[in-house]
């Protein structure tokens, strides 16, 4: 019986846990704001930057 109302007591831990794990990401994201968006944008240009295309013709 104690088995059994143990594991009842438990049953809500991932969600919480969960709920946690987002909160930490959604607040790192936030203080390292202006870093991520720089980077982003970095790589953006370097992945659309039309002269490193080679020239076919």
């Amino acid at each position: 019986m104690r088995e059994r109302s143990n594991l009842h007591s438990k049953k809500g831990m991932g969600t919480v846990e969960i709920v946690i794990i987002i909160a930490v990401l959604v607040s790192l994201a936030l203080i390292f704001r202006a870093g991520i968006t720089e980077y982003g944008q970095k790589v953006m240009s370097f992945c659309f930057d039309d002269s490193k295309i080679a020239s076919a013709f």
